[in-house]
């Protein structure tokens, strides 16, 4: 099921979303609809980073002596 959200954007905004549309050859809904699951699934993996790097039982690693073991 789909639901039907209203939003306002800049016509700015507006003009490249078109522009976009138009190069993919997709509606507008279509490049909204891609555009927005991006953003959600950037906010996801950037919420889990997040988490992550709060936990402090997980271990902090210095960068040169990763390099040191590495190579």
């Amino acid at each position: 099921m789909s639901i039907q959200v209203t939003a306002r954007l800049p016509n700015q905004m507006v003009d490249a979303l078109d522009t976009a549309a138009k190069q993919l050859r997709r509606s507008r809904a279509d490049v909204i609809r891609l555009a927005a699951e991006t953003y959600l699934e950037d906010y996801d993996d950037l919420a889990v980073a997040i988490e992550r790097l709060s936990d402090p039982s997980d271990p902090v690693h210095d960068w040169d002596e990763v390099l040191n073991v590495l190579f």
